[in-house]
């Protein structure tokens, strides 16, 4: 069955927004929340930005079923070890609702800039690769690197990427590999190179509630989003249904939503009762 997820970047909003954000997507239907991990705002460093961790941790607090994530943790921020006590201790708190989304860093200016690291690319992917295999040991009852309390139960992994090497490390560990908005239209491509995992796609939509002009929601939605392409889809109900339907019969098996009116409670509740109920 399809899953639907939040995506909410914590930018320019407030904590207290941001859980009553997280309640009404629980309420209204929604399987899970996610949140991105940057130290500053992408395209708009002055933007005030919380940190993705605590974040999760304290949705996760005030939220009882809906699950908690990352697209993605940049692995080059925590050290592996710190990276897999932090997801062990959220998958207790939240009773086993969280799960690990990890990449190899989308904006290495950034990591240069609080020196971080100054590596390439192909260093970066080599890096996320070890860290995958430490989080096996770490989380292994067994061998001298095991950490204790294990998870109780395994922690979803998510890896997002499109590269040839980002595809391998997906087919190696991934249960979940997700697909960025910028490269929605190659879903039938990249497909065969994931392995096990299942398919999640990353979706910007600009959507017309029922008392919306769905062509001045689309024109907002493309001057705020434009440079995403096909990572931007924009219509009613009824064309969102057809269109994340599409996606589906594609192989998507799980969307994370992410709405381009910075999705006020009254657009997570409709897109809801509509677009995923299909009940337009």
């Amino acid at each position: 069955m399809t899953e639907w997820f939040l995506y909410l970047p914590q930018t320019r909003i407030d904590l207290d927004d941001l859980v009553t954000r997280a309640r009404v997507a629980e309420a209204s239907g929604f399987d899970g929340v996610a949140f991105l991990d940057h130290l500053d705002t992408p395209m708009d460093p002055a933007s005030p930005l919380w940190e993705a961790m605590t974040v999760a941790t304290w949705v996760a607090a005030h939220t009882e079923r809906i699950k908690v994530g990352h697209v993605v943790l940049c692995a080059g921020f925590r050290h592996p070890a710190v990276l897999a006590k932090q997801a062990t201790t959220l998958a207790a708190a939240s009773g086993g609702r969280f799960e690990l989304g990890l990449g190899s860093g989308s904006m290495p200016d950034e990591l240069v800039k609080y020196g971080i690291s100054t590596a390439g690319p192909r260093q970066r992917v080599d890096a996320l690769g070890e860290t995958l295999a430490l989080l096996s040991e770490y989380w292994s009852s067994e061998g001298e690197r095991a950490q204790f309390p294990v998870p109780t139960a395994p922690i979803p992994l998510v890896l997002g990427g499109v590269g040839p090497r980002m595809l391998e490390l997906t087919r190696r560990y991934a249960d979940w590999w997700n697909l960025p908005a910028t490269h929605v239209h190659k879903l039938p491509e990249l497909l065969p190179s994931i392995g096990s995992a299942r398919a999640s796609v990353q979706q910007m939509v600009g959507f017309a509630r029922h008392d919306q002009d769905v062509a001045a929601v689309a024109e907002t939605a493309q001057r705020r989003f434009g440079r995403l392409g096909s990572g931007l889809v924009c219509g009613d109900c009824a064309a969102l249904v057809e269109h994340f339907r599409f996606l589906e019969s594609q192989g998507a098996q799980r969307f994370y939503v992410w709405f381009a009116d910075f999705a006020p409670p009254e657009s997570i509740a409709e897109f809801a009762e509509t677009v995923i109920t299909a009940g337009c």
